[in-house]
């Protein structure tokens, strides 16, 4: 299986498959993510992680499928959009384990996330620019946000691979473990996500992508609108119980 998916409790793994070429995408990895991201709504999952299985997390498209070199906004259209919406679009937090190379969409898939941690043998390759093409997959979109628009533009000209310690310095991850450490530290961490009040967690979402194209007053609103939709969750009323009887709340994501 080109993905393979397993299940903790409430965490769900997403283990990207192809380790021969660096778990670089063709279609059948696609379908596979899709079906997995489609898994991952369940709402019993309240966490997830993506990782890579070998040595790579994800390398971007297998350049070795791409017979067509002007069918490829058709590709990007068809196969990698509809992945990074439905990934965006999960009401829950999204955990990205970087296990070795990231490059090119694998890059922005792992950008597309939540929260990034890395092992330290791990690097990030913009490689759009080494092959004459410009970044795709949201790329833009996501490295914009987390490391603002002049260093994100700058670092996707150059092509230069960003080591795992400069790229926890950049505040694009925010962890580094031992390569053997990281699938225990991932889950570990992916439970402690999921103990919390997940709902609020996907409004959390929704606002800070948002927030860089909105205006103070759009914002405002849209945070009175969605913490209207939060109070009417039975965690916050777990979350004000607990508070009341000084003991430590238990949530269960809705």
């Amino acid at each position: 299986m080109e993905v393979d998916v397993s299940r903790r409790k409430a965490v769900l793994t997403i283990t990207l498959n192809r380790p021969e070429v660096l778990n670089a995408f063709d279609n059948a990895m696609h379908d596979g993510l899709r079906a997995a991201l489609a898994e991952a709504r369940n709402d019993a999952v309240r966490a997830v992680v993506i990782t890579g299985a070998g040595r790579g997390f994800c390398v971007g498209q297998d350049v070795s499928a791409l017979t067509d070199p002007a069918a490829i906004g058709e590709l990007l259209r068809r196969r990698y959009h509809p992945n990074i919406l439905a990934l965006r679009a999960l009401q829950k937090p999204v955990i990205a384990a970087v296990n070795g190379a990231a490059a090119g969409a694998g890059l922005a898939l792992a950008a597309a996330c939540d929260v990034r941690i890395c092992a330290r043998t791990a690097v990030f390759v913009p490689a759009f620019v080494s092959i004459g093409l410009v970044p795709d997959s949201g790329a833009t979109y996501f490295l914009t946000r987390i490391l603002g628009p002049a260093r994100a533009q700058e670092w996707m000209a150059s092509g230069r691979r960003l080591p795992a310690d400069e790229a926890l310095a950049w505040g694009l991850v925010s962890e580094l473990v031992a390569l053997d450490a990281l699938a225990e530290r991932a889950a570990a961490l992916a439970a402690e996500l999921a103990a919390l009040p997940t709902a609020a967690i996907g409004l959390h979402k929704q606002l800070f992508d948002r927030a860089p194209a909105s205006t103070l007053a759009d914002q405002l609103e849209l945070e009175a609108s969605l913490q209207m939709a939060a109070a009417g969750t039975a965690d916050f009323a777990e979350g004000l119980a607990a508070f009341r009887e000084k003991r430590s709340p238990r949530f269960r994501g809705a």
